[in-house]
């Protein structure tokens, strides 16, 4: 996991104990389940399903488990909920860009050594 990934999932998990602690004061957790929609949504992409699938659908059900608990007007399970669907939409992200990192090195080794081989082929 690259630093920067590894910093955006420290803020996120940060951000998200932050808004677990004002959830408690018994309003609404509106704008924190909209948070925690836009991260999902933003995660939601190719190349998250393809590298991060439990991840990204742990992220998915703890969104609709806050969302029923909002609708059941449990706010502070909502907000426990929709922090952590955050958390593992972020933990998502990071797994993919990790992935795909890693699956660009290993192609350019790969051509690197299809490269030396040629190299060396011609020179003989």
């Amino acid at each position: 996991m690259s630093q920067r990934s590894r910093s955006r999932l420290v803020y996120a998990l940060l951000a998200g104990g932050a808004m677990v602690l004002a959830g408690c004061s018994g309003t609404p957790p509106t704008e924190q389940l909209a948070v925690s929609k836009s991260a999902v949504t933003h995660a939601s992409t190719a190349a998250t399903t393809q590298y991060a699938p439990v991840e990204l659908q742990s992220a998915k059900d703890k969104l609709e488990r806050a969302e029923n608990a909002m609708a059941q007007e449990d706010y502070v399970l909502a907000s426990q909920l929709a922090a952590e669907a955050q958390a593992d939409a972020r933990l998502a992200e990071a797994k993919s860009e990790s992935a795909q990192a890693q699956k660009t090195a290993q192609d350019t080794q790969d051509a690197s050594r299809v490269l030396r081989e040629e190299i060396n082929r011609k020179a003989q």
